[in-house]
Parts: structure tokens; sequence; C-alpha cells
């Protein structure tokens, strides 16, 4: 199945996310108390208190919001990056969801994602339902069966059918050769980012970076050449 992709019925993506306020204080009372029964699960010993845990909040759709999405497609010989991303999650979600009903809720078409299955996807669809909007049928997974979904993601890929373990974005792109995606912030440090230093714009160009390495790693995988720089365009 991997050598017959078309790569340019794929859309790659890659999200950031954040807590859904920036201090555990500032939590709504009814979410504080779930927050609190969520970290009995959640703590590993007694100095990780509710508020201390509160910065992996972000990971969680039900306590997090989305701050930028990055999607990436191949476009004649171009390598095409748009990002959606704000304050406003609802407006980036309807963004988002018009790229896909405009261009990738065809027959054949399909997203990537690094770990999408397990993050992505589901987190991009909880929070759009959370949002009040329509899953477009790209996100939809209700009713269909697993081999109807139209969803690749490398990290599963690079798996095999062995679950016993997970393989960082990161470690992948050394392993063949890519550059990282890396460079002066990590996603653990994307909350800090946004609500104290207030920068953006330094998440969003993280973000493309992942998503640009999710379609060099499909690249790889299939013995495709990776993409040049000056095939990059953002739009």
């Amino acid at each position: 199945m991997l050598y017959t992709l078309n790569f340019e019925k794929i859309l790659f993506l890659d999200i950031e996310t954040v807590p859904m306020v920036e201090h555990y204080d500032l939590l709504p009372e009814r979410f504080r108390l779930l927050w609190d029964k969520k970290c009995e699960f959640l703590r590993k010993d007694e100095d990780e208190t509710p508020d201390v845990l509160f910065k992996r909040a972000g990971i969680y759709a039900e306590f997090g919001k989305i701050i930028c999405i990055s999607t990436g497609f191949f476009a004649k010989d171009q390598f095409r990056i748009k990002s959606f991303y704000g304050e406003d999650e609802l407006d980036l979600l309807k963004g988002f969801a018009g790229l896909l009903e405009g261009y990738f809720c065809k027959p054949g078409y399909m997203l990537c994602a690094h770990n999408g299955k397990e993050f992505d996807y589901p987190y991009i669809a909880r929070r759009m339902l959370i949002n009040g909007l329509n899953l477009p049928s790209v996100i939809n997974m209700a009713g269909k069966k697993p081999w109807e979904v139209p969803h690749l993601d490398t990290l599963e890929l690079w798996k095999f059918g062995d679950y016993k373990s997970y393989t960082s974005l990161d470690l992948l792109t050394a392993v063949f050769g890519i550059p990282t995606p890396k460079g002066d912030i990590d996603g653990s440090m994307v909350g800090e980012v946004f609500y104290k230093e207030k920068d953006l714009a330094r998440i969003v160009k993280y973000c493309e970076r992942d998503t640009l390495a999710v379609a060099q790693l499909l690249c790889s995988y299939t013995g495709k050449p990776l993409i040049k720089d000056e095939l990059v365009t953002i739009v």
C-alpha cells in the first residue's frame, strides 16, 4: 500500500496545544474539581499536586485547546505549508475545516501525522465538537471500519505491529538523515511560550517544521527523495 500512495492526495499535519487557561488557579471551579480528580490517577509522587501537574493539561482535549494546526500538501512540484493559528480556537478550527471540506473530504484523500491516531486526529475532533462544529467526513470515524478510516500515522507505520514503545519524530528524522524539526523550542515549552512570552509566531514555525518532517519521513518510508528546501512554500 505504501508504495502506491498518491502523495498529492495526502494532507500532512501537526497541532500544538496548551492548557485551557494559563494557571491552575484560573480554572472555573467545576473544571478545577474535575482536574483534581483526574490528577489522582496522574500523580506519581506527593510533590505532583494538581497545580504542578496542570502544565500537562494541554495534552487532554477536555482541559486544553488548540492554538495552531499546520498542514502541508504537495501541489505539482511544490510542498505547500498552510497554518491555522491564533487565540481564537473556534476561528482556527473553522479555517482548518474549510480546507478539509474544500479539498480533502473526497474518496482517496488521506490525512497523515506522527502519532496522529493517538493524539492529533482525536484531539481535533473533540475540540471541534466542543466548539459546536460539525466534523468533516475525513476526520469523522463514527461507523467506519478500521480500514475505511483515511488516516495515516508515521508512528504506527514504524511500529510494524509492535506496540511496546513510542518513537519520537525527532529520533526518526535522525535515523533517516532528515534535518531535525526541533529548533529553539520543543513540545514541553509551548505552553510557556504561548502564555508567558506571548510568542505565537515562534510556535507556528515549530509546528510547521514538524509538519514538514512528517512529510519527509513518509518520503523516506516509501523510497522517495526528500523535499528540497527550495520546493517548500509557506502560504
